[in-house]
Parts: structure tokens; C-alpha cells; sequence
């Protein structure tokens, strides 16, 4: 409670649906006005999926490079911690997933997602063999890119420390404890006191809740977590006036900042989450 919040605003992922809620953004302009907009209302650190010109999930570098140089041109953007995904969820081989890590100049991302096993989601499963880890663990560390570390269940914090005892990921550590998947982790107090329990010394983490989950799990990370995740990445819907309606990125990195407000607890702008995880600093 003493240290500013970090808000790390997923706006698109690889499966959120547009024909669901009209306000999930898919082209680059689209993604980059929702991030800056976000960013204005105290996000300081985005985890970015990009689109093809039919709404499917992509890996491609140029697409990811026409984003990042997009925000980057922008006030907001400027020093932003922008995270990239190397999901490979849809099938991607690992080099289409690390091709990414090549961009450099205003492109390079910061930071780049790495799920620590396989596992099941409601639809189908996502495959992350030990190689397949370790490779993108270690093109992130001869890049210089550190890894979002992303915890669905207790056996990924556990290769986490496998990870860090060959030297393919160094602290300071940011992991993001993913809650309410159907084979993982849950928004219960013993779930999450037994994944912090797990944590390696040097780490920063977030909580992140998908779907119903998100609310309670975004109030517990205001108040005991490093930060919080919230998009529409996550989650489609909110509460409004007439019930449950689709959400925006802008309207739930709003309520988070509501309610950080509402339990004293400042928010960390882009410089004090790049001080705190050890990144260099954009712009001068």
C-alpha cells in the first residue's frame, strides 16, 4: 500500500471479440488511441496483442512495429513500459513468436509476455513446451527485453524458479497472477496467498482477473499487489445504468483508478514503474 500502484492495461488480446463488444480496438490506430487514452487516465504499462486486416490474431513484426512507432510519436506513449505478447496460442511457432524481439529503435518493445507451461483454457489449449520457454526466455534476454512473466497455476511459479536457477530470467522480477481461468488459479484468498507464497525475493506482480473475476481481483491487487491488470483482453463487460453492458478500456482503467483513490493508494506513472523494474528510460 505504500508503493504507487502499477496499471497495466491489456487492450485487445488474441481472442476478445469484436462481434461481442464493439469497443475491442483490432487495427493499430485503433489499439493506440484506446492505449494513449488509457495511459491519461494512469496506465503505465501496456501488454499489446496486434490483429490482421480480418480481426485474427498476429505475430507480425511490422504490425507490431506500426504500433509501438505510433505511441511512441505520441506524449503519452512516450515513456509508456509497452509489453508485447509472444503467445503462441494460435498455433505460431516459436521464431514467429520471438520475431518480434528483432525491432529496434523507437519499435523495441520493453518487455515481452512469457506464459511459464501449458495449459487449458475454456476453448482449447495453449502449448508452451520447456524449449519452447526457454527459447524465448533467452532471445528476450540477449535483446534486453525483460520478461512479463504470465501464472495461470502454482507449477508455473515453480519452473519460474527453474528458470532463474539457469540464469534465463534475472530480477527485479514483474509476473502477472492471472486468476479465474477454468484450469488454474482462482480469485480466492488461498489461491493467491499460495502463489505470493511462491514468489522469488526481486519481484514486482499484478493481479488480473478474466471475466467475473476481474472486479474482485482488481479491488485485492489495489490493496495488497504491486498492480493490477485490467483490458478488454480479460474482460468485455462492466455494470452500468441498465445492468451488464460491454465495457471500454478507457471506463474499466477508470474504475481501477477509482479505486485506488478510494484506498489512498497513488498511481505509478510510466517513470516509476520503468525506476522500479530497472528500464532504461525512453526520452530524454
Amino acid at each position: 500500500m505504500d508503493q504507487p500502484l502499477i496499471i497495466n492495461v491489456a487492450p485487445t488480446g488474441a481472442v476478445a471479440d469484436a462481434a461481442r463488444n464493439p469497443h475491442v480496438p483490432i487495427t493499430e490506430a485503433a489499439i493506440a488511441d484506446d492505449v494513449v487514452a488509457c495511459a491519461r487516465l494512469g496506465a503505465g504499462m501496456v501488454h499489446l496483442h496486434v490483429r490482421d486486416d480480418e480481426g485474427r490474431p498476429s505475430c507480425d513484426p511490422l504490425r507490431y512495429r506500426s504500433l509501438i512507432e505510433r505511441l511512441r510519436a505520441t506524449a503519452e506513449g512516450r515513456d509508456l513500459v509497452i509489453g508485447v505478447s509472444l503467445s503462441g496460442r494460435h498455433g505460431q511457432t516459436p521464431e514467429q513468436r520471438a520475431a518480434v524481439l528483432d525491432l529496434q529503435g523507437s519499435a523495441r518493445p520493453d518487455m515481452g509476455s512469457l506464459t511459464l507451461s501449458s495449459m487449458n483454457f475454456a476453448g482449447g489449449p495453449s502449448i508452451n513446451s520447456p524449449d519452447t520457454i526457454r527459447h524465448l526466455a533467452r532471445r528476450m534476454q540477449e535483446r534486453g527485453v525483460k520478461p512479463e512473466l504470465e501464472v495461470f497455476d502454482i507449477g508455473m511459479l515453480h519452473f519460474a524458479r527453474v528458470l532463474i536457477s539457469e540464469r534465463l530470467i534475472e530480477p527485479p522480477y514483474y509476473f502477472n497472477l492471472l486468476l479465474g481461468n477454468v484450469a488454474g488459479l482462482q480469485c480466492d484468498l488461498g489461491d493467491v496467498a499460495a502463489a505470493v507464497h511462491l514468489l522469488p525475493a526481486g519481484s514486482h506482480w499484478a493481479l488480473a482477473g478474466i471475466g467475473r473475476q476481474q472486479r474482485p481481483a482488481l479491488a485485492l491487487g489495489c490493496i495488497v499487489a504491486s498492480g493490477v491488470r485490467v483490458g478488454l483482453e480479460d474482460n468485455l463487460w462492466c455494470e452500468g445504468a441498465a445492468g451488464r453492458e460491454p465495457a471500454t478500456n478507457a471506463a474499466l482503467v477508470g474504475g481501477v483508478a477509482r479505486l485506488a483513490a478510494a484506498y489512498g493508494r497513488p498511481l505509478a506513472d510510466a517513470s516509476e514503474v520503468r525506476r522500479r523494474l530497472q528500464l532504461a528510460r525512453m526520452s530524454a
